[in-house]
């Protein structure tokens, strides 16, 4: 009789996780929504009289957890890729040519074709069936830990149904917010006197962003899988649609809309039925995405820098309105550059009301033809960004006005300048110029940046308007006296910021290169220039030849990185941020002369004196690439014992074999060539 308690909990969780999988996956609800609450209560009051039988992926446990001061980085341990896009049909055809070209195709090919949803990118990380981990794509390298917030998700399980799961399983997918949920929740708004959502998309990424899960839990969003990150073991089918199949039988919801379809044909007429079929699904989507079905295909094709080979998006054309151009303000940027900002009569684009967009730069307007007064079409650029497409010239007013661009920055007064070959304008004022003081000082604080928790877009207006702070270096001289008083900012706040600037001090160097705002270097060029240097001095004397060598570093970003050291103010404010005490860890440079095994691809199999991760581990050290799958491309296949049958495919693929003495011999070879 003991036992007798966890028996019927076990048995109530899983007729519970039987129906969630009967209502999300299949959408076939089996039994009434109040023998459903009913069977709930039951596991609840149960739990309640025993809490030491409590487990976290009980379905009572979805929502509860304290709310989060600030969301953790999660690294991803595969890339979350982008996409290319096609906006026409020519696009769509060039794409499928492409890939039977590479794949020497003689007949058409299969394709998964699913909707592109508008919502929010999510890796969700399971190890032993168990739900462990949910990370936002952020910027593809690493994201937000959402694990919490994720967990109230209803449509996803925090434990995998069925068996045969990989001890390490990471399901990739898009959260989103049903058309209904998102009008109850802008009613709720407007109810409250409060500001409603714009779009669902919106709606899903603030709801999946609360630090507090709870009211995450009352937002009813959705979700869909369509894809995989990291794998451990063999891969879990042979296609794309299999893989996702399976996924649906350990309780995973995909797309219903799903469908297997053959060569360029089998694409266009699937995207053209999603296209007139849009406005009656239950969620909004913004286009087509097509994979090639064979995984061997997608392996072969590979991928380039940000986006694979094998999958394209084919975007629904932007959805425009027609409005007036009232004026134009020129916007000063962190760099100096002058961005004309159309200043329109508000109209609905899209579901977003609408009242700037952006011109681009001078010579766009003049190719355009665009005056003040005119009728304008605007469009949200890949149904995000507004921007101006054309003018309707021959409905212009006679007071229409040419737009021209001003000789002294709005801001500071200083000239502006124009180099010869480049289309943006930028002022000459430097430093002297506080639009350009602000927005680098914001850049510097920014998330991805220095991540200086509470220094805002306010304060930082604040702090350069009233001559506290000039340049990066000063925030770290700031003392609290100074602080309070500032609007907004008690003594509290003040000491809160303070620390938030020492937390800051402690950073990774790639943060730092980011956040100095250098040109032409985001996020991706910083890692690569931190990864190929390892530290800040030998990157600061580097020639432009040697910064050539690098990765994605073309003449015009070498420039602009050898300039941007070469200047005496900025070495001064570099110098001001390592005297501040901002530091990093140093590592080993990742040059090419270290990487002999680079362009070389080993795959893992078997059961081996060490764990694969530390061999994986040391060949990515030295420049190889580590496959979960085998195909003619692959170089070695690594076998332990009872391989099984990537052994048997490697040898009719004509793979080289080696075991685990010989992959020590063959690294001390490599290692003796660095």
């Amino acid at each position: 009789m003991k036992d007798q308690p966890a028996e019927q909990i076990d048995q109530l969780r899983r007729q519970i996780e039987g129906h969630n999988y009967s209502y999300y996956v299949l959408d076939d609800p089996q039994i009434p929504d109040a023998e459903y609450d009913r069977l709930f209560r039951q596991l609840q009051q149960l739990e309640a009289e025993h809490p030491e039988l409590v487990r976290p992926d009980s379905p009572t446990q979805r929502v509860g957890a304290a709310p989060l001061a600030k969301f953790a980085e999660v690294v991803h341990a595969r890339p979350m890729l982008s996409l290319n896009n096609a906006f026409d049909e020519a696009e769509m055809a060039d794409f499928d040519r492409r890939a039977r070209e590479r794949l020497a195709s003689p007949g058409p090919l299969v394709y998964l074709a699913e909707p592109k949803l508008d919502g929010l990118a999510i890796n969700l990380r399971y190890e032993q069936g168990r739900l462990v981990q949910a990370a936002t794509r952020g910027d593809g390298s690493s994201g937000e830990d959402v694990t919490q917030n994720i967990r109230t998700l209803a449509s996803i399980p925090l434990r995998l149904l069925g068996q045969g799961w990989p001890e390490v399983l990471e399901v990739r997918g898009e959260v989103f917010m049903p058309r209904a949920a998102f009008e109850r929740l802008n009613q709720q708004a407007r109810e409250q006197g409060s500001k409603g959502f714009a779009n669902p998309r919106n709606a899903a990424a603030g709801s999946l962003r609360q630090l507090d899960p709870r009211i995450t839990a009352n937002r009813a969003l959705a979700f869909y899988a369509y894809g995989l990150g990291e794998v451990s073991g063999e891969r879990l089918a042979d296609s794309q649609s299999a893989s996702l199949a399976r996924l649906r039988d350990w309780g995973l919801p995909i797309s219903p809309e799903q469908r297997r379809v053959e060569g360029l044909e089998g694409c266009l007429a699937y995207y053209r039925q999603m296209g007139e079929r849009r406005d009656g699904l239950d969620y909004d989507i913004d286009g087509v995405v097509f994979k090639l079905d064979a995984l061997d295909q997608q392996e072969w094709l590979g991928q380039i820098s940000r986006a694979p080979r094998w999958a394209l998006a084919f975007k629904f054309p932007a959805q425009e309105a027609l409005t007036r151009l009232l004026g134009v303000d020129f916007q000063v940027g962190r760099t100096g550059a002058l961005t004309p900002v159309a200043r329109l009569e508000p109209v609905l684009v899209g579901g977003v009301t609408v009242s700037n967009a952006t011109l681009h730069n001078m010579d766009e307007v003049r190719r355009k033809d665009i005056c003040i007064g005119d009728q304008v079409i605007v469009r949200r650029a890949g149904d995000v960004i507004p921007e101006v497409v054309r003018a309707l010239p021959d409905s212009r007013p006679v007071d229409a006005q040419v737009i021209e661009r001003p000789s002294q920055c709005p801001v500071c007064g200083s000239d502006v300048v124009q180099a010869e070959g480049e289309a943006v304008a930028r002022c000459s004022g430097g430093l002297y110029c506080s639009a350009q003081r602000k927005e680098a000082l914001k850049h510097f604080a920014s998330r991805k940046a220095m991540d200086i928790e509470g220094l805002g877009d306010r304060l930082i207006d604040q702090l350069v308007e009233q001559g506290l702070v000039q340049n990066p270096a000063e925030l770290y001289g700031l003392q609290a006296e100074q602080l309070v008083g500032l609007e907004r900012m008690g003594r509290k706040s003040a000491d809160k910021l303070l620390a938030a600037l020492a937390r800051s001090r402690d950073t990774r160097l790639e943060r730092f290169l980011f956040a100095l705002g250098i040109r032409e270097v985001g996020e991706s060029t910083a890692r690569n220039l931190a990864r190929h240097f390892g530290d800040l001095a030998p990157l600061i004397a580097a020639s432009e030849e040697e910064l050539l060598q690098i990765s994605d570093i073309g003449p015009i970003v070498a420039r602009h990185i050898h300039s941007f050291f070469r200047q005496g103010h900025n070495q001064e404010v570099i110098q001001a941020l390592l005297e501040a005490g901002i530091s990093w860890p140093k590592q080993e440079p990742t040059r090419p002369e270290r990487q002999p095994l680079a362009g070389q691809t080993f795959v893992i199999t078997g059961t081996l004196s060490r764990p694969r991760e530390q061999i994986k581990a040391e060949l990515l050290a030295l420049g190889a690439k580590v496959s979960g799958s085998l195909s003619k491309k692959t170089h070695y296949l690594i076998a332990g014992s009872e391989a099984g049958s990537k052994l048997a495919k490697a040898q009719a693929l004509g793979v080289q074999v080696i075991d685990e003495a010989e992959l020590e011999r063959l690294k001390t070879e490599a290692a003796g060539l660095q």
